[in-house]
């Protein structure tokens, strides 16, 4: 398979937003055997589908498209991530090392700053703003860890796969996502990135909101203020009642009621036993326990709304 005859070396070191360094400080004709004369069809003749690095899936990719000039194929091709392979393609003696190029992943012999700093030279900005001093950035994490270039579909893109990919690290979030009340991401209707900004954030656990009920509000906008009566935790901090990740508590409570409610308002003329002194059943005990009268939890518009009742 040929994907197209490959552009001209003195073309590819014009091409200053894909060269790598290396080729940007030699853009002459003395620099040009430094790369494949053949760009990617030399590397499709070792790395079809039957090797152990496969790369023919990257023409069904972003990555793989000639008429983008954004992407890597229609300069440098494989090199312009992989850097000159002219000496890794070369010929060499049966009893010689193919000399290795640049790779990314946990095994890669360039350190992850090198791995990454090649992927911001092209994806840099929007998302990616925050990334330096991000907490990922911080845990030294490299972007393939989480993406996978010569995939047909990277997995973390994947709204049925991306939640998996951040559980290989957050795997207490993840296994709280598989408790009886959770938001839907096994069923793909979300994913992680839907709250969370994985490049990075200036928020706490980047959280694409201002705060983290901001964050909420972005989906829930039924439950957003003003209100004539609101409730305190409400417009707090979600938090201080739901577990966002997955609870054993119905609505992702961290608690159930009246227990939850109790944190802060006293049982004063509300037994919460499941019989009173006079043998009669307590409504706080059974069913929705507070909310068969306080209904209204998330705060309520009407005149007489002062106890959330209506």
């Amino acid at each position: 398979m040929r994907p197209g005859q490959a552009i001209g070396a003195g073309l590819l070191l014009m091409l200053a937003g894909l060269c790598p360094p290396s080729a940007e400080s030699g853009a002459n004709q003395e620099h040009a055997a430094d790369y494949s004369r053949t760009g990617a069809d030399t590397c499709l003749k070792c790395h079809d589908e039957t090797s152990e690095f496969p790369v023919l899936a990257i023409f069904q990719t972003p990555h793989g498209l000639r008429s983008d000039p954004r992407a890597p194929m229609a300069g440098l091709q494989c090199e312009a991530c992989h850097g000159a392979g002219g000496a890794h393609t070369g010929r060499i003696r049966g009893d010689e090392s193919r000399p290795p190029l640049p790779n990314f992943g946990p095994n890669a012999s360039a350190s992850i700053e090198a791995q990454n700093q090649v992927c911001l030279n092209c994806h840099q900005g929007d998302a990616r703003t925050h990334w330096t001093g991000s907490e990922h950035a911080g845990a030294d994490l490299s972007c393939a860890a989480c993406h996978q270039m010569h995939a047909r579909q990277d997995p973390v893109l994947a709204p049925e796969r991306s939640s998996a990919v951040c559980g290989q690290c957050h795997g207490q979030q993840h296994t709280a996502s598989l408790l009886p009340s959770a938001h839907p991401l096994r069923s793909a209707q979300m994913n992680c990135g839907d709250c969370h900004a994985a490049h990075g954030s200036v928020q706490a656990a980047l959280l694409k909101g201002v705060t983290p009920t901001d964050t909420c509000l972005s989906c829930h906008a039924d439950k957003r203020g003003p209100l004539l009566w609101e409730h305190a935790p409400v417009s707090e901090d979600c938090g201080l009642c739901h577990r966002p990740h997955g609870s054993n508590h119905p609505a992702l409570l961290t608690q159930r009621a009246p227990l939850l409610c109790q944190q802060c308002h006293g049982q004063d003329g509300h037994p919460s036993l499941a019989m009173t002194g006079n043998s009669r059943p307590s409504t706080m005990s059974s069913l929705r326990s507070c909310t068969n009268c306080h209904s209204q939890v998330h705060g309520s518009n009407h005149p007489s709304g002062a106890a959330l009742m209506r």
